[in-house]
């Protein structure tokens, strides 16, 4: 799932050097953040969220139903996780 998650925002971010993905998993879910640069938060959240909305709709589309539910966070990078 991770590298679904990679490959659409890949199509969308121009400094993918700068994108880091942290994967927590709990007792009931995976978390995924995805770290971006400044200049590529618009471009991956869209207008009005729509492609952050439509990311999140594939990855609960393609996770299997007795799998742990995944929940993608999309974030600015800060300068400490620079």
């Amino acid at each position: 799932m991770l590298e679904l998650i990679k490959y659409i925002v890949g199509q969308f971010a121009e400094d993918k050097e700068h994108t880091e993905y942290v994967v927590e998993e709990t007792e009931d879910a995976i978390n995924v953040t995805v770290l971006l640069a400044d200049s590529d938060m618009g471009k991956v959240i869209g207008k009005q969220g729509k492609i952050a909305k439509a990311l999140r709709t594939l990855v609960r589309a393609a996770t299997p139903k007795d799998s742990k539910k995944y929940n993608v966070e999309i974030r600015e990078r800060t300068e400490e996780e620079a």
